[in-house]
């Protein structure tokens, strides 16, 4: 089974490209690739001038530190607290002292909107709460590309139309490149500069969300619709 078929993609620094597609088609397996959590079959995967597909673990370190990952449902660690959760990524890979990473995690929070938040743990944060400190920590390195995993699943609209809001203000606060994969349509509005399709591994449309919601495709059409035949997604 293909999952990606041909996938060709550009993610211009300082924008935002959204990957968009059914369930099955790809999306978080794209990401998974980008990290190098899984090797592509063929292809290549480029970071600036670097090829890092095939790349030993301890050769893409350097290249990690300068992505962030908001993984689906937030992957905070439950027996740390927010501020241990935020410092985890700076005691790893960064120099700073204890009072450096300190100030690090309160300057990250108030980004977030959540100030004073150091002492709770995950469960004593609502879902909304926790994608936030959960987006804090991907920014802990202070990186110049961010992956969103459906960055909004399991929110109410509220709260996914903020996490679309603080995508957005980074992007233009710390210039920092986001690839969003989703489903969501009204996230896709909201924060992409770019949209990529996906059906049947391969990218079926590539433009704006207006040029995508244009399109004459039947099978695009039919997917923004709900109404397709989900061509290429795997239950």
């Amino acid at each position: 089974t293909h999952v990606l078929n041909g996938v060709d993609l550009h993610a211009k620094p300082g924008t935002t490209t959204v990957v968009l597609g059914p369930s099955g088609s790809g999306k978080s397996v794209l990401l998974r690739l980008l990290v190098g959590l899984m090797p592509p079959d063929a292809g290549e995967i480029w970071f600036d001038d670097t090829r890092v597909d095939g790349l030993a673990d301890a050769e893409m370190d350097p290249v990690r530190t300068q992505l962030g990952f908001l993984f689906q449902l937030s992957a905070l660690f439950d027996s740390m607290t927010v501020a241990e959760n935020l410092s985890f990524p700076l005691q790893e890979h960064s120099r700073l002292s204890r009072a450096e990473r300190r100030e690090r995690v309160q300057e990250t929070l108030a980004m977030v909107d959540m100030a004073g938040a150091e002492p709770k743990y995950p469960a004593q944060l609502s879902g909304g709460q926790q994608r936030r400190i959960a987006l804090a920590r991907a920014i802990m390195l202070r990186p110049r590309l961010v992956l969103y995993d459906e960055p909004t699943t399991g929110l109410d609209p509220i709260r996914a139309r903020g996490i679309n809001m603080l995508i957005n203000k980074l992007k233009r606060e710390l210039g920092i490149t986001g690839l969003v994969v989703t489903h969501d349509l009204h996230s896709v509005e909201m924060v992409a500069d770019r949209v990529v399709l996906l059906l049947g591994g391969k990218v079926r449309i590539e433009g704006t969300f207006e040029e995508v919601m244009a399109s004459n495709d039947p099978e695009v059409q039919g997917f923004l619709t709900g109404r397709g035949s989900e061509i290429g997604a795997t239950t």
